[in-house]
């Protein structure tokens, strides 16, 4: 009997197999209910008393020599699938990389970059942690001035200077003028902050553009043409108005809106049935604002505007929801891939 126990053991080393199929039925030959091992086990009690010990022992190593057996050969097939999955068929192609599509605020804020860098305006940054001289009380906004009112404003520092997240870019503006010599003409983008509940038309961070031109003789009939030439450029529409408004750091002040027509539902939704649209605000600048920034406002005067980037960028695509600018949704951003 143990003979015959010694040839299943040259057996069990002696197998190999890469199937997973081979593999359950060795087991089951040996360690199933109706196996080789269970009859052997079986048999045990018609052994005679002083060959017992000897049977067990053999009976035992065949067990653990067969389940040493099996984990061993399970566990190379489970590595070759490992790496099968890992690195797949090597000969195989290589997967396409699919081309990232630029976020819709970028292609805006190029785009109106694009139309004002052709009559000459370049670009200007500036900080957005900013003072409260840049921010305000050079733009004719002291402090206790009531118009600070408009301005809901992230303050990083009061103490003993106010520090603050930039509520517009005019400020960069201001920078600009402290260190250039007219005549200039410069545009201004930008990431501003307000303390704004967030919903689906506002956001307490946006980005704005902000233009200046300042020279001799300026006048508002170029800030009214320059506007006209960018609202052709980027809408494809002819027509404009501009309605008195208010602004510190410019006087006059107007709200530029342009006439989106009447054609289909969604034009009557977003124009509220009037077919116009406000874009921008602008007007020429204070006079103080000039002195402020050591320009001789007797010998120069200048025009400025600002606009919110994503407002445009939802007028041109007719996107609803400002926070979708900021979700990082995949889809919404695929369908930028071709704009301009």
């Amino acid at each position: 009997m143990i003979d015959k126990i010694k040839d299943h053991l040259q057996a069990v080393e002696q197998f190999d197999a890469q199937d997973p199929d081979a593999i359950e039925a060795f087991r089951i030959q040996y360690l199933g209910k109706k196996g080789i091992l269970n009859d052997f086990f079986t048999a045990f009690k018609a052994v005679p008393s002083e060959d017992k010990k000897a049977y067990g022992q053999a009976v035992n190593l065949l067990k653990t020599k067969a389940q040493e057996k099996v984990d061993a050969l399970k566990k190379q097939l489970e590595a070759k699938r490992e790496e099968h999955g890992v690195y797949g068929d090597l000969t195989r192609p290589g997967q396409e990389i699919g081309i990232g599509s630029r976020h819709p605020i970028s292609v805006v804020k190029d785009e109106i970059i694009r139309i004002f860098a052709n009559i000459g305006f370049n670009v200007s940054e500036g900080p957005e942690i900013e003072d409260d001289w840049h921010n305000f009380t050079a733009l004719n906004l002291p402090e206790y001035h009531p118009a600070r009112d408009m301005q809901d404003t992230f303050f990083i520092q009061t103490d003993p200077e106010k520090i603050l997240l930039r509520t517009h870019t005019s400020g960069v503006q201001v920078r600009y003028m402290e260190n250039n010599t007219p005549p200039f003409r410069t545009i201004s983008p930008g990431r501003v902050y307000r303390n704004e509940d967030i919903s689906a038309r506002s956001h307490c961070l946006f980005h704005q553009v902000e233009g200046l031109y300042v020279d001799k003789g300026v006048s508002f009939v170029d800030l009214k043409q320059t506007i006209l030439y960018f609202v052709k450029q980027l809408f494809g529409k002819s027509k404009i108005r501009l309605r008195p408004s208010y602004f510190p750091f410019t006087e006059p002040s107007a709200e530029v809106d342009i006439y989106w027509g009447l054609e289909t539902e969604a034009d009557y939704r977003i124009t509220k049935g009037t077919g116009w649209l406000e874009i921008m605000g602008c007007g020429m600048v204070d006079p103080n604002v000039l002195s402020n920034c050591k320009i001789d406002a007797e010998q120069y005067t200048g025009f400025a505007f600002g606009m919110g980037i994503e407002r445009i960028a939802m007028l041109l695509y007719q996107i609803e929801d400002i926070r979708m600018f900021y979700e990082n949704d995949i889809r919404f951003l695929r369908q930028f891939k071709s704009a301009f």
